[in-house]
């Protein structure tokens, strides 16, 4: 076990490392350390005011890069607020703007980029850990009349090919990480892993590989307004909407989960809870989530990141079963 405590500089820098005999830690993080490690866990790390306060990483590296799962569906949230910065699109535009194959269905013209975001558009969810290609997700049929949650990577997918598409009119690269990347990720300081392509464009429901301190520091980059020098990069109205509830589930606001009663889980065998019971007592949290209890939370009212990675995404997928509760494990960091 791999346990100290480090700070974290501003931008693209390194992390720093505090010397061991200067901090002694916690006995709840070491609980949940354990309660972790114990259920597949490779890295759990906690982050408040920007500095590490404990990492831990069983049978693995703090280098080490990790497969996020759905957990990478949060990045598109934040990239589209700024997008909307940059007055490449607005949230309430119809996707058959920039999809014209879309204009004659009038349903599909129905959907907007909130809705497709939000997963309530109407288009279908696909095959959970088999994302199609940006075209035959925009070429699929919808599952049905917008308003109702649907879970899953076609919308994500959708989502790329309209990054794609309002790159390529603005006459820039159409390369939809490239965008990510430079927009968002490398002036947040931000480092990546492989991230897996399909037809030469990002998996953007499930590709990305990256270790616990960067995903971390993208937390903490959300939470903190994504601002670069005290200037926010990215659109602040829209950034909010990621994190408000949507009628369709108001557990789920613009690509993040909300950890509150009446959440509509992504499947009856998730293991994210939903119950006001479960909830009870903790602080308001969001959350990205992936198969196999990859998890990054943000709690604004502690000023907390914290990061946990695990083994077992294809044996979760294949739906073997877990015993993890995020409020189990949040109420041993929080106390």
């Amino acid at each position: 076990m791999q346990i100290d405590r480090r700070g974290v500089l501003g931008g693209a820098a390194a992390l720093a490392v505090t010397p061991a005999a200067a901090w002694a830690p916690s006995p709840d993080y070491a609980a949940a350390a354990a309660w972790s490690a114990q259920r597949r866990g490779v890295s759990f790390l906690v982050m408040q005011g920007g500095r590490v306060l404990f990492e831990d990483y069983p049978r693995s590296g703090a280098g080490d890069t990790h497969e996020l799962a759905s957990g990478t569906k949060s990045f598109s949230g934040v990239l589209a607020a700024a997008m909307v910065q940059d007055g490449l699109l607005t949230l309430d535009e119809a996707c058959a703007d920039t999809l014209t194959e879309w204009r004659d269905d009038p349903v599909r013209r129905r959907a907007t980029i909130r809705s497709l975001l939000s997963l309530s558009s109407g288009v279908g969810g696909g095959s959970i850990g088999r994302p199609a290609t940006y075209a035959a997700s925009v070429a699929q049929p919808f599952a049905g009349a917008p308003g109702v949650f649907r879970y899953g990577p076609a919308p994500f997918q959708v989502f790329g090919e309209i990054v794609r598409r309002k790159l390529a009119a603005a006459g820039r690269s159409d390369d939809v990480l490239a965008f990510l990347d430079e927009r968002l990720l490398r002036p947040a300081g931000v480092t990546h892993g492989p991230w897996r392509r399909q037809a030469g464009q990002p998996n953007m429901p499930s590709g990305a590989r990256f270790d616990a301190r960067n995903w971390a520091r993208f937390g903490a980059f959300v939470q903190g307004g994504c601002k670069v020098d005290g200037r926010a990069i990215v659109d602040a109205d829209a950034l909010a909407d990621c994190f408000r509830p949507t009628p369709s589930n108001p557990g789920y606001g613009l690509t993040w989960w909300l950890l509150r009663p009446g959440l509509v889980p992504p499947s009856p065998r998730s293991p994210i809870d939903s119950s006001a019971t479960a909830l009870a007592g903790l602080p308001a949290v969001s959350m990205a989530a992936g198969a196999g209890d990859q998890r990054l939370y943000l709690i604004p009212d502690r000023d907390l990141i914290v990061v946990r990675q695990a083994d077992g995404i294809l044996e979760r997928l294949a739906g073997g079963r877990t015993d993890w509760s995020d409020a189990t494990f949040l109420r041993l960091i929080l106390n």
